[in-house]
């Protein structure tokens, strides 16, 4: 079984000034979609499925078709790729859309696009983070060992020390799971960075107060491992979601927000994975310099080829 790699990639850019799902970053011009879709083909994926937006999905598709026509996946078979868009208009039938409305529905509306297009274990990233070779092979393995699965999720957890940005504070979800290693819940920190004594600070977002963090915490950066049966499960969820909000201009619905209504609703559980990768991606202009710098540093070590695709 080949799992399937569903890549979030609707997001505008406004904070960074353009679409960073296109932006050049490597040495040959690749983008950090290259490098996770590279990852990806190494660990056993066989299908990469896009969540875009319908303005840039012409332009994005001639990219693709250009840059990926000779990948293979590891049992020699060519790669596949699905492109699908992210509107707001995609919402259940029931429900009129505001018109007033600019804002996106959220990551997991975005997943939910996908419904139609993936019908194996999958699993989810974000367009703009880079998470590592060993974060793809774990994840990889968890969904070939859950193929036959249902209602049984992961989120591979990167340590906190291993997502920090230099440019400022940062938001993470810290990951909580019981002794069997599941997750109970996470809780989303604000500004969280390392102060000059070498500790990690944080503002939790559920009591408002500023506490310190255990370097080796777990957080969410958007990984996660799902079976198909979580389309329905998020359906019904959104559509309760919406029940409340649907005229509410700036409310989103996120995938923790999902998997934290299945764990409550026992209708399914999610295990806590731990990678020690070490992430980055760029949210900001100022970090793309930084990004930049590490994607020349593993061509230079040999790390990835370069070109990444010839």
């Amino acid at each position: 079984m080949k799992p399937t790699l569903l890549v979030l990639a609707a997001g505008m850019g406004s904070r960074y000034g353009g679409l960073k799902q296109m932006d050049g970053l490597g040495p040959s011009g690749e983008t950090i979609i290259d490098y996770s879709i590279y990852d990806a083909v190494q660990a056993g994926f066989g299908k990469v499925v896009y969540i875009v937006r319908e303005y840039f999905r012409e332009q994005m598709e001639a990219v693709v078709k250009e840059k990926y026509s000779n990948v293979k996946c590891i049992d020699g078979e060519p790669l596949e790729f699905q492109f699908v868009t992210q509107e707001l208009h995609k919402i259940p039938s029931q429900f009129t859309l505001n018109p007033d409305r600019e804002k996106p529905w959220g990551t997991a509306h975005a997943v939910l696009m996908g419904k139609e297009a993936v019908k194996e274990p999958f699993a989810v990233i974000n367009g703009d983070d880079y998470y590592g070779k060993d974060s793809f092979r774990i994840i990889a393995d968890w969904l070939r060992a859950h193929e036959n699965s249902t209602g049984e999720y992961a989120l591979v957890g990167f340590e906190l020390d291993n997502t920090l940005s230099e440019s400022g504070g940062v938001s993470r979800g810290i990951g909580t799971a019981d002794e069997s290693g599941y997750l109970t819940d996470v809780v989303e920190h604000h500004k969280i960075q390392m102060a000059q004594d070498g500790r990690i600070y944080g503002e939790n977002n559920v009591t408002g107060e500023t506490v310190e963090l255990a370097p080796k915490a777990l957080c969410s950066m958007n990984m996660w491992g799902f079976t198909p049966d979580y389309f329905d499960k998020s359906e019904e969820i959104f559509t309760r979601f919406l029940e409340k909000n649907v005229n509410e201009l700036k409310a989103e619905f996120y995938i923790p927000f999902v998997v934290d209504s299945i764990i409550k609703e026992e209708t399914g559980k999610c295990e806590l994975l731990s990678t020690p990768s070490r992430w980055f991606g760029v949210t900001f202009k100022e970090d793309r310099p930084g990004v930049v710098a590490k994607f020349q540093e593993f061509a230079d070590k040999g790390i990835y080829p370069t070109p990444l695709y010839r």
